[in-house]
Order: structure tokens, then sequence, then C-alpha cells
């Protein structure tokens, strides 16, 4: 494939990845209410979850995935609800405070746990699918792909699928650290819980 085929690949991809959708709010949101290392978690979920769809695009087989309607259905409504699970926990979580009144750290969650919720996330995100099975191909001929094309393109994916909403994460973990107080991460953990469970409507409802 010609070397400019990849530059457009990823400047494509990171247009896609950057645009704010349920995927990166669900980041955003998880970062915000449960800090960085959970919203990094989650990400390496989003990352293996975008290579899964690349790889159907790219060994021909969206049509299969696309067919497979009913397994995709219980995927996408398995992460958005775990995502509004997760939005009304933050709702409800209780703040726990030292003597002087500071909010004590939340307990954070499993890697493998985030993880798997970052890829039912992905797999049920109308945004992905979008691009995969129906962007992608548009400039990019699937058909003429060769091992070491799909392989480049998979390396090109990691710092872009991982690195974009990483960064989201990390500047919204380092906002997290502002807000030490018992009423402020009150706010922090509900403004952060509607984000989460918005995300998990936006991929339901689509």
């Amino acid at each position: 494939m010609p070397a400019h085929n990849f530059l457009i690949f990823a400047i494509a991809l990171s247009i896609a990845v950057a645009t704010p959708g349920p995927g990166i709010f669900a980041v955003t949101s998880c970062a915000i209410g449960r800090g960085f290392r959970d919203a990094v978690a989650l990400t390496c979920g989003v990352v293996v979850g975008d290579l899964i769809f690349f790889l159907l695009a790219a060994l021909g087989l969206t049509a299969l995935a696309h067919s497979m309607g009913e397994l995709f259905f219980f995927v996408k409504f398995a992460g958005a609800g775990y995502l509004i699970w997760l939005g009304v926990k933050l709702w409800r979580a209780r703040i726990e405070t030292t003597a002087d009144g500071a909010a004590l750290p939340t307990e954070q969650r499993g890697f493998a746990r985030n993880a798997l919720a970052g890829v039912a996330l992905t797999l049920g995100n109308p945004k992905t699918i979008a691009f995969y099975a129906g962007l992608l191909p548009t400039f990019i001929d699937l058909q003429q792909l060769t091992p070491a094309d799909t392989a480049l393109m998979m390396l090109i994916m990691l710092p872009v699928v991982g690195g974009i909403p990483t960064a989201y994460a990390f500047a919204a973990a380092r906002a997290r650290r502002f807000l030490n107080n018992h009423r402020r991460v009150r706010l922090m953990n509900r403004t952060a819980g509607t984000m989460m469970i918005g995300s998990g409507v936006a991929v339901a409802v689509r």
C-alpha cells in the first residue's frame, strides 16, 4: 500500500478518536470519578475493541459481523448497561473524609474489569462501527491489504486509539486532584456519573 495511505489512515483515525463520543465521555468520566488508573484500563479495552473491528474489516468479515445481529445487540446493551450502572454508582457513592474534612480517594476497580468494560463499550459503539465498516473502506482498499500493511496499520492504531483517550483521561484526572473536599467530590462524582449515564444511553439508543 502506498505510504501516503498510512498517513491518511492515521489522520482520519485521529480525528475520529478525538471527536467526543461515547468512548471519550466514558474515559473522561471514569478519570474524574475513579481516577487515572481506572481510565487507562478502560482505554486499553477500547483499543482491543478497535483492533477487533479493524481486523474484521481487513479480513472482509464486516458483513459477517453485521449478520451476527443478536450477538452484537447483546454486547451493545451489555456495555451500555454497565456504563449506566457505573454512573448510578457514582451518583450514590458515599464520600469518606478525614478528620479535617478532606475527601479520601475513591476505591479503584480491577484492571480486567475496566478493560472488559472498554471492549464492550467499543463493540457496541455506533461511532466505531461507522468508522471501520463505513468510512474506512472509502479511502483504504481493504481487499489489497497485505499482512505487512495490516500489521503496520495496527501499530498506528495503538498510539492513536490509546494515546488520545489517555490524554483526555490525564487532563480529567489532574482536574480531579484539586477537588479534595466533601462537597466538591460529591459534585465531581455526580457530574462524572451523569456523563457516564449519558454515554450508556447514547450507545443504547443508536
